[in-house]
């Protein structure tokens, strides 16, 4: 099948845009590739240090001779997505030794949940975790001791901050090791249901927490289709998994059997053999292509279109929201995952998952079959499943039919011909929407305008019964300079509400919401934002707005609302506690939404 026009027009117009970033970039990865690991040439003190704590690997890492693997991971036992990784670095270090290699913790980074944090001040710190992660993980890896680096992360910041750590040392080859999804709980639809009645006041606490235990149950990730989930996909569309290997959950023979060959390939992937394969050459234009391709055909998480834009200008990659949209207008959307549907990730994983959406999108001609991945030349190895044998870890060929059609769908039969999400213009700025799990006929709202500074103010009016007809939620001063960007997920249960009674409703926002953003059409990542000088910030009770998914416009239809003057916020509020003070350089430096949010510049 010849490649689709459009991801190739798209894929041209990126590499055109990239030239001199990417060029420049590559050069100082050569350069670092030329120079080689550095511990053969560190003093002998500093060799004593590095390898003081290693054991019967002493020997062998002082010979300087045998690849040297460097682990940086995200483990923390709060999160269940990561509590798995406790036990990683053993398997890591052990399956190296038995190929005569060596392996070490570089470092950790910090992981945060944005579930334990939603609706919390300790959101507003969120979007930044992702850039303390990359520096992070630079420290990890600044010692220069490695031939090639496992990733051990998994959820909404973590990845993404750790694949721009691992671009900036690039000349290494990098290989991601995730952890898996929970098994299934209950049911995601069920939970949604139980928060609106909490919301409407017809149930209490005690039964609220017993359908959120019961939905959040164990270890791995959770099972809903949202960012961290997302990210899963990524790594598989971007060639940074082993094939299959996203959703396998933790604690399962498989899963230790892939962490291991996981491992072990990293290390077969470095300078020292025959097949080196460094991840400033995975990750180019194309592969970031073939990311949002993915992130179309899944309806996945509105985050991506701000850490996909970062991770790929670590890179020297310039991606901007033109391309997502015109990619989204052709890519079909082959998957209903929650909230986009009922099943969780066990089930899509079941019905064929991420191979058989792979194999369907370039028998189609929507992936670049070519590009390079941890698994060899090729994106066809990714149309393959992990099984174990006697003989342990084998790949065989995937499903080339949906197991499940409620589930998955082939590309010639999908359930929309265009993507998951979709890019907004007009006179309030830029934004994005996800209308994947949005019925048709609220993809145009327009409405009066009701405008907060913050969402408990939202939330304050909602309970004292404000709320009686048709309105758009305007919720301002929450982009990445006012606050960081929290998600503004607390939200949705207020929003279903009020849509579930009939009334035309809608979110408008230079924050973020949930990569499981749902049935409430939102535009959010507002740019400028209100704090940078953003029409939103001009907006008052009243003004009657239009949200239209349909033709990706959003407006304001109120005569001379623009040529009003700006309202300002107090945000004095924003700027201690719960760690907020240490982030005040981060707030003053970051960049706006749609060139990825980053303290890293322009």
């Amino acid at each position: 099948m010849s490649l689709n026009q459009t991801l190739k027009e798209v894929t041209e117009r990126i590499i055109a845009r990239s030239a001199e970033t990417r060029s420049a970039y590559l050069a100082r990865m050569r350069a670092a590739q030329g120079k080689g690991p550095a511990r053969a040439h560190l003093s002998c003190s500093g060799q004593a240090h590095a390898y003081a704590a290693t054991g019967s690997d002493q020997g062998t890492l002082a010979s300087g001779s045998a690849g040297h693997l460097g682990i940086v991971t995200a483990y923390n036992d709060m999160l269940s997505a990561h509590q798995p990784f406790e036990t990683y670095p053993t398997l890591i270090r052990d399956a190296v030794r038995a190929s005569g290699g060596t392996a070490q913790v570089a470092g950790g980074v910090p992981a945060m949940c944005d579930g334990v944090t939603q609706g919390e001040a300790g959101m507003e710190l969120s979007l930044f975790s992702r850039d303390t992660i990359a520096l992070a993980t630079g420290v990890a890896l600044s010692h220069n001791v490695f031939d090639a680096a496992v990733y051990l992360g998994v959820c909404d910041k973590i990845v993404p901050g750790l694949v721009i750590g691992a671009q900036t040392f690039g000349h290494l080859p990098a290989v991601f090791l995730p952890a898996g999804p929970m098994t299934s709980g209950l049911a995601n639809d069920d939970k949604a249901k139980i928060r609106q009645k909490y919301a409407a006041g017809e149930i209490g606490r005690d039964e609220l927490l017993k359908a959120e235990m019961a939905a959040y149950h164990g270890p791995g990730t959770c099972t809903f289709y949202g960012t961290a989930n997302t990210n899963q996909m990524l790594m598989e569309f971007m060639g940074l998994h082993l094939p299959g290997s996203s959703f396998v959950n933790p604690g399962t023979p498989l899963r230790e059997a892939l962490t291991v060959e996981g491992a072990k390939r990293a290390l077969s992937l470095s300078a020292l053999g025959n097949s080196y394969t460094p991840v400033c050459d995975v990750l180019d234009e194309k592969a970031y292509a073939n990311g949002i391709v993915g992130l179309m055909a899944t309806g996945g998480s509105t985050n991506l279109l701000i850490h996909l834009i970062a991770m790929a200008r670590a890179g020297g990659v310039i991606l901007d929201w033109q391309d997502f949209a015109d990619l989204s207008d052709v890519v079909p959307l082959l998957a209903r995952v929650y909230p986009n549907g009922l099943a969780d990730v066990n089930h899509f994983h079941a019905a064929g998952g991420l191979g058989y959406m792979i194999g369907e999108l370039l028998n189609a001609g929507f992936l670049h079959p070519d590009t390079k991945t941890i698994a060899g030349a090729g994106l066809e190895q990714y149309t393959q499943e992990p099984f174990l044998t006697e003989d342990g870890l084998t790949f065989r060929p995937g499903t080339k039919t949906s197991l499940n059609d409620a589930i998955l769908r082939p590309a010639k039969a999908p359930f929309q011909q265009t993507g998951g999400l979709k890019r907004l213009t007009g006179c309030l700025g830029t934004a994005v929407i996800k209308v994947s799990a949005v019925a048709e006929e609220h993809h145009v709202i327009e409405a009066p305008a009701r405008v907060f500074h913050d969402q408990e103010e939202a939330k304050a009016a909602f309970k004292a019964g404000e709320f009686t007809g048709d309105v758009i939620v305007v919720v301002r001063f929450q982009g990445p300079k006012a606050n960081g960007m929290p998600e503004l997920h607390s939200l949705t249960p207020m929003l279903g509400i009020l849509q579930g009674k009939g009334h035309k409703v809608a979110l408008v926002t230079d924050g973020r919401m949930s990569g499981a953003s749902g049935k409430v059409p939102a535009a959010i990542h507002v740019v400028p934002e209100a704090l940078d000088g953003g029409p939103i910030a001009k907006i008052r009770d009243g003004d009657v707005l239009r949200l239209d998914a349909t033709t990706g416009t959003l407006d304001v239809l109120t005569p001379g609302a623009l040529d009003r003057q700006a309202a300002t916020a107090d945000l004095s509020a924003y700027q201690h506690g719960t760690g907020r003070e240490l982030f005040s350089l981060f707030r003053q430096a970051v960049t706006s939404a749609d060139t990825g949010a980053s303290v890293f510049g322009d």
